[in-house]
This record gives structure tokens, sequence and C-alpha cells, in this order.
């Protein structure tokens, strides 16, 4: 299956989208280096804001900085974290500033190890470098009794090549399946703390991290 572009929604949807040709990301006369694309994060998201645009309509544009990145700046693909023995998980984080309001990280897992129910509490972007993950999505479905209750909507595996963006409310879980690690590339904006939380769908309760 060829790679493709992912948009998962608020309400659990997942959308597929055509990827951009690679030839068109390529930049042969000038070097694209890693400052040059958080610049140009900086750029979008700062206009995203002014012009008050929804994240549905910036995030097919970060979606193709990040192939960009991915196509032109070879080392990020090949900076694999070190995995926990306990949680068989680990993150390298790749750019921190002060005041800079971005997370740019890779990030492991073993085969079998999973996450919690959760959303980000900002937008996000995640780039599949290596292995399978298969994300479960979920939407809220308040009732009287239980305000946080949520509803499972569906599944999708992705793959090495895949890129899949994330509304700030979107809800998923995920697994790494198959027989290697999944390694990938994730790019988040600036978390608003109020807005993050786990789920439990046994309790119907959400918990802020």
């Amino acid at each position: 299956m060829p790679q493709q572009d992912w948009l998962v929604q608020d309400n659990g949807e997942c959308l597929s989208f055509r990827s951009p040709r690679q030839w068109d990301l390529l930049t042969p006369t000038t070097p694209y280096r890693l400052h040059r694309f958080l610049t140009e994060l900086d750029d979008v998201v700062n206009e995203a804001e002014i012009t008050q645009q929804e994240e549905t309509e910036y995030l097919p544009i970060l979606r193709r900085l990040m192939r960009k990145l991915l196509l032109n700046v070879y080392w990020i693909s090949k900076s694999v974290p070190s995995s926990s023995s306990e949680t068989g998980t680990g993150f390298q984080l790749l750019y921190d500033e002060l005041g800079f309001p971005f997370t740019l990280q890779t990030e492991i897992m073993l085969p079998g190890s999973t996450t919690i129910i959760h959303n980000h509490g900002t937008w996000g972007v995640v780039a599949t470098l290596q292995g399978q993950q298969k994300n479960a999505f979920w939407k809220p479905l308040p009732i009287a009794e239980y305000p946080q209750n949520i509803e499972k909507v569906g599944e999708q595996v992705f793959q090495n090549g895949d890129i899949i963006s994330f509304t700030t409310g979107a809800i998923h879980s995920v697994e790494a399946i198959g027989n290697e690690p999944t390694v990938t590339l994730n790019l988040y904006g600036d978390t608003n703390a109020s807005k993050r939380f786990k789920y439990d769908p046994e309790t119907h309760s959400a918990y802020h991290f």
C-alpha cells in the first residue's frame, strides 16, 4: 500500500489523503536544514493564528512540511531513541528552545507495547519511520451520569511512510504490532494542559495528565 496522509478529528473520524509527490518536496539547489523547517513551521502556525484558521486548514501544510523534512534531512530518520526495559517505549527530543511552542521528537515502541487512551491537548503530526502501529480512535459521548464517557469509533494500522495529523481533541490509543519496534517522528503544538486528558472507558472517567 502506498504511503498516505491522514487526519484524525475530534469526533474520531480518520480521513485519508493522497501524499504529495516526493520530487515536489526536494530542494536540490538550496540545502534544507532543520532550522529551515522550524522557521517554516513557525510561520505557518503564526499565520494560522492571525487569520484564525481552523486546525483542519493548516494541518495539511504541516504534514507536507514533515514530509519535506524527512526527505531532505537524512539524519532525522536515523535518530532512533533507546527504549525503557520497563515500559518498552522511549523518546529523543530533537529540538528544545525556551519560548518556542513546539515539540519535535522521535519515539520508539517495542512490539506489543501500548499507550493509554489519551488526547494531546494540542494538534499533532506523527510520521511512521519504521514498523507498524495500530491506532484505536474514540469520540466523546457524554451521558448524564458520565459526562466524560467516550465511545470507540474505529481502528487503523499505520506503517512506514504514513503521516498522521491529529486535531486538539482527537482521542486515540496506540499499539505497536508486528515483529519490529515502531519508530515515529512526533511534532506537537503548544499543549493546553486544561484540555489534555487520559481516559478510562471502563469507569467512564477522564483525568488530566
